[in-house]
């Protein structure tokens, strides 16, 4: 009877499994929804959990005066993140450099002046603080944890549109990006959550709503090719300037990258540690050449600690070994040696 439903027309909308119009089946539509809402789920509530921690920085910096006239203050602006209630506040030093007053407004629309308590540029950190109790403060998570593909979230102000959330993922690990006073910046995160001016010192945050890095650079003109400094290295950083108010640091004078060590030589020489850090370039008249370091030399611990990556090196280059002699293990050519080396207090 016309209007009426066919005992096959039942059969087919009770299915669950019959096909689309585009070939899929409705269990197969129904679990990209679910899934397409877990990803939602997860970027929404990282950015629930860390959003009101992220600040936007406004910087008043003196110009240079031309043709006689008096200098003028030029503005710049950057992002940055609270780690403590007590307003602490990390940032990029590019985004606070030569700054001679620093404006912070919060996620709730509340401003404050801000103090510098110290800049690293070797690591292209800052730190900043603004008196209040009780804000609303980020969760460091571990960047040594990070594994290429996860899911990276950053949250910043760029181009000056507040509290803007770009989502992507860890695209590659342990790269080297150079500081704007030419020192390699090691152990860099790359991933494809998009930044833009105004994204730097805001903060790169995991599915859990840890923060695992400081966003930093983009190439230009490039796509998709972002990089932030590893927690890792900033809970190292923060700690000295808040502690010091700088990072007085030893220096080798050598660039380095991570390396693997084969099983072989691994298990000739009886080594535990299945990495090291292996020399590119030795600065002229520096601490390692005076050494006898070399180009491809593998370091494996200094003053009898292991140095599985470059971060080992910079820990154990703190101003309490400048002038000290210190024992070191390296490979080269396959040849296990030992040396000694005397940190010299870097030129920065």
């Amino acid at each position: 009877m016309v209007g009426e439903l066919s005992e096959f027309d039942l059969k087919f909308l009770d299915f669950p499994s019959s096909v689309d119009a585009g070939g899929q089946t409705f269990a197969e539509v129904d679990n990209e929804v679910k899934l397409l809402d877990a990803y939602s789920q997860a970027v929404t509530g990282v950015v629930h959990k860390v959003g009101p921690a992220v600040v936007h920085i406004r910087v008043k910096k003196k110009s240079s005066a031309r043709s006689g006239r008096a200098p003028q203050d030029a503005e710049g602006c950057g992002s940055g993140v609270i780690i403590t209630p007590d307003g602490y506040v990390v940032t990029n030093s590019h985004v606070i450099e030569g700054a001679g007053k620093v404006e912070v407004s919060l996620a709730d629309g509340r401003s404050c002046k801000a103090e510098i308590v110290g800049m690293d540029q070797a690591t292209d950190l800052a730190l900043l603080r603004i008196h209040g109790s009780g804000l609303p403060a980020a969760q460091l998570g571990d960047s040594d944890r990070l594994r290429v593909g996860q899911l990276a979230i950053a949250i910043g102000n760029p181009l000056g549109f507040q509290s803007t959330v770009t989502a992507g993922v860890i695209s590659a690990l342990g790269r080297s990006l150079r500081s704007n006073n030419g020192r390699l910046i090691e152990n860099i995160i790359q991933t494809d959550a998009a930044l833009n001016p105004g994204n730097s010192g805001g903060p790169l945050v995991d599915s859990r709503g840890q923060v695992v890095g400081i966003n930093t650079a983009i190439i230009q003109f490039a796509q998709g090719i972002c990089f932030a400094i590893p927690v890792n290295t900033v809970r190292w950083v923060i700690t000295l300037l808040i502690r010091e108010g700088r990072v007085t640091r030893g220096y080798l004078g050598i660039a380095g990258q991570r390396v693997p060590v084969s099983v072989p030589v691994r298990r000739h020489f009886h080594l535990r540690q299945d990495t090291g850090v292996q020399v590119v370039s030795v600065t002229p008249s520096s601490p390692a050449q005076a050494a006898g370091l070399q180009e491809g030399d593998v370091i494996l611990s200094i003053d009898g600690t292991s140095t599985a990556d470059i971060d080992d090196i910079h820990r154990l280059l703190t101003r309490h070994v400048i002038g000290k002699r210190l024992a070191l293990t390296m490979l080269r050519n396959k040849a296990l040696l030992e040396m000694e080396i005397e940190p010299s207090e870097s030129p920065e």
